[in-house]
């Protein structure tokens, strides 16, 4: 039969539905239980079963089961007059008469439903579905046993979902019986994963709604109909009200059915948030002990709330329930339960952030804001780095709520500040630019040494919405104006503004610039404590000092100049392991700052771990403009690193954030390494599509020296190089970054020389192939040849060795660079670099002594995925062995020398140990047309199967 139509995430599930239609077309029968909890898709996987019956012909009886029905049996009835005659074929007579319910024993409806059955499917079948059957009566679950003893003599298929927790014991045990006896198929849909949800989500945050929903269908839905972002939800779902009534209106349902205790102390619990103890929720409902125990009594025997963790409190079903029944309160009740709560968390001494939670509630209806208003800003710098939509709630809130006049402007300034950190890290970079403006623009708003650092926060906005020239010119406002050398201590607000002031020319391509100062700004921050040894006098102080040696570390590193770097890297390292993820309140940028220097100096394992630490420290959704930079980094590693996989998903999710802030340059550099990636994972017919993506990125960088147009530029010349077109590389290479590459940061010049080298030989500009191959040696020295970058400049010198006909000393150079990217755990460029080497060792030594290394590429690719090496190197194994070996019965020749070359191609593709499928898939070709040419393939080679043929060529490289 056809496959089933697609549920998201529901692969295994819809099988095994398929499997019951096929039985009942083969005139057996079926038992299914479809188990889990609310929104699970129980409901969907029936609907799905009903529509693969009925367009085979059965006919689909069908209803739900409905709690406090008092007719036995009600369920099977609404079944039989709602039967669904088949939708093909001709339309059998209408059976009027029914069951004898009110009469007959259990026995005896069977009989009668399978015979009734019978004579409605005329022939086809039949496929009885009951939903909610945890709400069945007694009488149904009893017919339900002994009709599922009978399903699999007779063509019809008995369906059920049901709710585990809610259905009475004996009919689960009875149900567990009949799986274990093989009488029953049970399905149980699990949690949608990452990638179903992404499918559902469109471009949406994914990762934000699989941890939100739990996996759940439903909690998914009402969450996309809400909007939901994690600092705003459910505070600011008003916007979607229609669709997310919708959405939840079986949840809300539910919820309205409750009686008024019940009700009551859920909403209770709804204010207090889980996990909540049941004296709280007594507490706020404002009931006695006993009558919210039996409250709570009922709701868990309905399967509204569960117990903890930890032991003694109370969750809900799932935390979407809570969060609708916080939604749907009434706002006078909603101020007084909140303000119920805020007294029981204070009297108990609760931390600051659990109690703003209920005063940014209660503040509306306080008769004294003012305690409301101090709590708001104590849980806002508590939850800043974690949180920081919530805190940027919290404190417009307190600024809102607080006079003008009320408190000194010192204090509102420290606030409207500590707002706009709070928007910038939750990515709201328009509104805290706004803010910060109004400040800077409002006579005697800042007074003292606020103007430093509400330039500095300015400073910071600008930067991250591109507006370089605007930060520049706001830092220099301050910069322009110390005296240098600079005092020591520096004061924190100046430190903090040097910092945001590099981070601009860190960005812009020009470091250089701010080298001097970044240095001696930490100098001067550390003072006395720094002359006297001192690792720092103050965690503040000491904070505030290792984000700008980072700073000044990174500069050097971006400069070139390793030798000054690498030994100060491994020191701010240091300081940073040592450091909680708060460091000066600018984890996430230090952590990212250091991660990019430790990626130039070769640190790769600590750059790895620093960008994956400050992506954590970003939480999530928060500081989005940093997460971008650190998924880019980490893409770059992964790539390296032969995780293909993995590049493409932090490219993929660097572009959807650089999309969602608004930063082009960003976004740009992730569709080049979106790009590269798919060069080597996909196969070579996608090249031309990897080229056209690449050259998108680089499109949407701004023209200019910064490392976003630099590094997408280097990555479209390597895919113009690798798609054939080594004149467009040179002219990419040279146009983006000059004849010499001066336009591009040093790190990055070895390996493009490197690439211009390649492009140059095979132009056959011999003369620009010298200059490039002596000028990526050149800069190798110049950053102290450490083993990647040696590896770049020995990987020119063999290109250029090869293009001036001197084989032995381009193979020598080439596994010397292959050695050095085996020893940096870099499958991709070690492959890559043995297969161009195929005919460098080929020459030099002979087809035979080329097979080693070969191997060795074809395994690294093979254990990493990268296709497109995988069919390179089959290729240039499959031109070693025809030359270089010879089978007995054919003297004369190689073993591949009597084929043609589509027979070759194929021939080398199976001794790879792909299969036809794969091999047709590779060439574009029928499965059929390959196994013609396998076969003319094996007659001429004198082999009957695959495995005498991979031992005629070499082993699998696949």
């Amino acid at each position: 039969m056809s496959q089933a139509p697609a549920l998201a995430g529901r692969r295994q599930e819809s099988a095994a539905l398929t499997r019951a239609v096929e039985e009942l077309c083969a005139g057996r029968g079926t038992v299914l239980e479809v188990a889990g909890d609310p929104g699970i898709g129980k409901t969907a996987l029936l609907n799905l079963l009903a529509r693969l019956a009925a367009e085979r012909g059965a006919t689909v009886l069908r209803a739900r089961a409905r709690s406090g029905e008092a007719k036995p049996y009600q369920v099977f009835r609404d079944a039989w007059k709602r039967s669904v005659p088949p939708a093909a074929g001709p339309r059998p007579p209408v059976v009027e008469a029914g069951p004898p319910w009110d009469a007959g024993s259990d026995h005896e409806l069977v009989r009668a439903l399978l015979d009734g059955c019978a004579r409605r499917d005329g022939g086809r079948g039949s496929v009885l579905v009951l939903d909610d059957l945890h709400h069945a009566d007694p009488a149904s679950a009893r017919l339900l046993e002994a009709l599922a003893e009978e399903c699999a003599a007779h063509p019809l298929v008995l369906a059920f979902a049901l709710r585990p927790r809610q259905t009475p014991p004996a009919l689960l045990a009875a149900l567990d019986d009949a799986s274990h006896t093989g009488h029953l198929v049970r399905v149980e849909p699990a949690p949608l994963d990452a990638a179903a949800i992404a499918s559902l989500a469109g471009r949406g945050p994914a990762e934000q709604l699989a941890t939100g929903s739990l996996g759940n269908p439903r909690a998914l839905r009402v969450l996309l109909a809400a909007g939901h972002d994690p600092g705003q939800w459910p505070a600011r779902s008003d916007a979607a009200a229609g669709p997310l009534l919708r959405a939840a209106a079986p949840v809300l349902a539910e919820l309205e059915a409750l009686p008024g205790d019940c009700a009551e102390v859920l909403a209770a619990a709804a204010v207090l948030g889980e996990p909540f103890r049941p004296g709280d929720a007594a507490h706020v409902a404002g009931y006695p002990g006993d009558r919210t125990a039996a409250a709570l009594g009922a709701l868990a025997a309905a399967d509204l709330i569960r117990s903890g963790p930890p032991a003694g409190t109370l969750v809900f079903r799932h935390p979407v329930l809570g969060h609708l029944l916080h939604h749907r309160m009434n706002p006078g009740l909603r101020h007084d339960a909140h303000h119920r709560a805020l007294g029981l968390l204070t009297a108990r001494g609760a931390g600051s952030a659990a109690r703003a939670r209920h005063a940014e509630h209660a503040l509306p209806a306080a008769a004294d804001p003012a305690e409301a208003l101090r709590v708001l800003a104590e849980g806002a710098a508590e939850v800043l780095a974690r949180e920081p939509a919530t805190a940027a709630r919290w404190l417009r809130l307190t600024l809102e709520y607080s006079p003008a006049g009320s408190a000194d402007a010192g204090a509102r300034a420290r606030l409207a500040l500590d707002c706009c950190r709070a928007l910038t890290a939750a990515g709201r970079t328009e509104e805290a630019r706004a803010l910060v403006h109004e400040l800077l623009r409002t006579p005697g708003a800042l007074p003292g040494r606020l103007r430093t650092e509400a330039l500095a926060v300015c400073v910071g906005v600008e930067r991250l919405l591109g507006r370089y020239e605007e930060a520049d010119a706001t830092a220099r406002t301050v910069v322009d104006a110390l005296a240098r050398p600079l005092s020591a201590p520096l004061p924190a607000e100046t430190a903090g503004l040097v910092f945001d002031y590099g981070l601009v020319h860190a960005l812009r391509g020009t470091a250089a610039e701010v080298r001097g100062l970044a240095h001696e700004a930490a100098r001067a921050l550390a003072g006395a404590g720094e002359a006297a040894g001192e690792d720092g006098d103050g965690d503040r102080d000491q904070d505030g000092r290792t984000a700008l040696r980072v700073l000044a570390a990174f500069c050097d590193s971006y400069v070139g100049d390793f030798a000054r770097a690498a030994p100060e890297v491994a020191r701010c390292a240091r300081l940073v392991d040592s450091r909680p993820d708060t460091v000066a309140g600018r984890a996430p940028e230090v952590l990212a700052l250091l991660g990019c220097a430790e990626l130039f100096v070769e640190r790769f394992a600590d750059a790895r771990r620093h960008l994956s630490r400050g992506l954590a420290t970003a939480g999530g959704g928060a500081h989005k403009h940093i997460a971008v930079n650190q998924l880019l980094g980490l893409s770059i590693l992964d790539q390296w690193a032969g995780r293909l996989d993995a590049a493409q998903q932090h490219a993929r999710e660097a572009e959807r954030l650089a999309g969602e802030i608004g930063a082009p340059d960003a976004a740009g550099l992730a569709t080049a390494l979106r790009a590269s990636a798919l060069l080597w994972a996909a196969p070579r017919r996608r090249t031309a599509e990897a080229v056209e993506l690449a050259e998108a990125g680089l499109r949407a960088t701004v023209p200019g020296t910064g490392w976003w147009a630099g590094s997408a530029l280097g990555l479209l010349a390597v895919a113009r190089l690798m798609g054939g077109d080594p004149a467009a590389c040179l002219r990419t290479l040279r146009e983006g970054g000059g004849e010499d590459l001066t336009l591009l940061q040093p790190p990055s010049r070895p390996s493009l020389f490197a690439l211009m080298t390649t492009a140059a030989a095979q132009c056959g500009d011999l003369a620009s192939a010298a200059r490039a191959a002596r000028a990526a040696d050149a800069a190798a020295r110049r950053l102290g040849r450490p083993p990647f970058q040696q590896a770049q400049a020995d990987r020119a010198g063999a290109a250029l060795a090869l293009a001036q006909g001197d084989p032995a000393r381009a193979a020598a150079l080439s596994l010397d660079a292959a050695r050095a990217f085996e020893a940096l755990r870099m499958p991709v460029l070690q492959a890559w670099t043995l297969i161009a080497a195929t005919p460098a060792l080929a020459a030099a030594h002979g087809p035979a002594a080329a097979l080693g290394p070969l191997d060795e590429a074809l395994e690294a690719v093979r254990r990493c995925g990268a296709l497109r090496l995988c069919e390179d190197g089959a290729r240039a194994r499959a031109a070693l062995t025809a030359t270089a070996t010879a089978p007995v019965s054919r003297p004369g020749g190689g073993p591949l020398a009597t084929l043609s070359v589509r027979e070759r191609e194929v021939a080398g593709l199976a001794a790879a140990g792909l299969s036809s499928r794969q091999v047709a898939e590779r060439l574009v070709l029928s499965t059929r047309t390959v196994d013609t040419h396998l076969g003319n393939a094996y007659r001429k080679l004198g082999v009957s199967s695959r495995v005498a043929l991979a031992r005629l060529l070499g082993p699998p490289v696949a």
